[in-house]
C-alpha cells in the first residue's frame, strides 16, 4: 500500500477515535499495563512518550499485544535517532512538541505519519510545506482553546490537526466541533497515583469515565 494511502487511512482512524491517549509512564512495564487497561476501557489510539524510561521496549511489547484495530504511536520524539528507534519498535505514527525537521525527514522516508507540534500560522504553514500530513496544536488549552483552533481553520480549512495540552474530557466535543481531527488526553486517562501504584483497574475506570465525558465512548 502506498505511504500516502496508509497515512490517509491512519488519520481517518484517528479521527474516528476522536481521543488519543498521551501516556507518560514511570517505566516501561507501567506503560504496557496502563495501555492495555485503557484499551480495555475503549481507548483506540495511544501515544507513548519518550519521557517514559524504556519506551521502545514498551512500544515493541505493545505492538504485539494490542488488539487489531488499535493504533500505537510515539510522542515527545525529539530527534531523528528517537524517530528511527520508535519506528523500529513498531510505532505507527510519531508526535513531537515542536517542528522537528530531522524527525520529519525520517518519518517521510519510512512512510510513517508525523504530527509536529506547532502553534502559530507561520509554524503550521512551514510544517505543511515540508510535507507533514497533519500537525499537533500545542499547547492548545492555554493558547485560546477551541476558539483559537476555529480561527486558524478559517484561512487553513484543509488543515488536519490534533490538539493537546491542558484539555479536559468535557472540552473534547467543543474542539471536535471546531474542526479538530482528534484531542490528546493524558492524566484524565492515566491518573498519576494509579501509574505509580500499579492500579490498572483505576486506569481502566478513569479512561472509561473520560471517554464518556468526551463523547467518544
Amino acid at each position: 500500500m502506498p505511504a500516502e494511502t496508509r497515512t490517509r487511512d491512519l488519520l481517518a482512524q484517528v479521527s474516528r477515535a476522536g481521543v488519543v491517549g498521551v501516556l507518560r509512564a514511570p517505566h516501561a512495564d507501567a506503560a504496557v499495563q496502563a495501555t492495555l487497561a485503557a484499551t480495555r476501557a475503549g481507548l483506540q489510539v495511544t501515544e507513548l512518550t519518550f519521557t517514559t524510561p524504556g519506551v521502545t521496549d514498551a512500544l515493541h511489547a505493545l505492538s504485539r499485544a494490542l488488539p487489531a484495530g488499535t493504533l500505537l504511536g510515539a510522542g515527545t520524539v525529539m530527534n531523528a535517532a528517537q524517530a528511527t528507534a520508535a519506528i523500529e519498535a513498531g510505532a505507527a505514527f510519531l508526535v513531537s512538541p515542536h517542528l522537528g525537521e530531522d524527525v520529519l525527514r525520517v518519518a517521510l522516508e519510512a512512510g510513517v505519519p508525523y504530527l509536529p507540534g506547532v502553534l502559530t500560522p507561520t509554524e503550521i504553514v512551514r510544517a505543511l510545506t515540508l510535507g507533514a500530513p497533519a500537525v499537533k496544536l500545542f499547547p492548545a488549552g492555554s493558547a485560546g482553546g477551541a476558539a483559537y483552533l476555529r480561527d486558524l481553520l478559517g484561512p487553513l480549512p484543509q488543515l488536519q490537526v490534533m490538539v493537546t495540552g491542558g484539555v479536559r474530557p468535557d472540552e473534547v466535543e467543543a474542539y471536535r466541533h471546531a474542526g479538530a481531527l482528534a484531542v490528546g488526553l493524558g492524566s484524565n486517562l492515566y491518573p498519576k497515583a494509579a501509574l505509580t501504584q500499579g492500579d490498572w483497574l483505576a486506569v481502566e475506570d478513569a479512561t472509561r469515565a473520560a471517554l464518556i465525558q468526551a463523547g467518544a465512548a
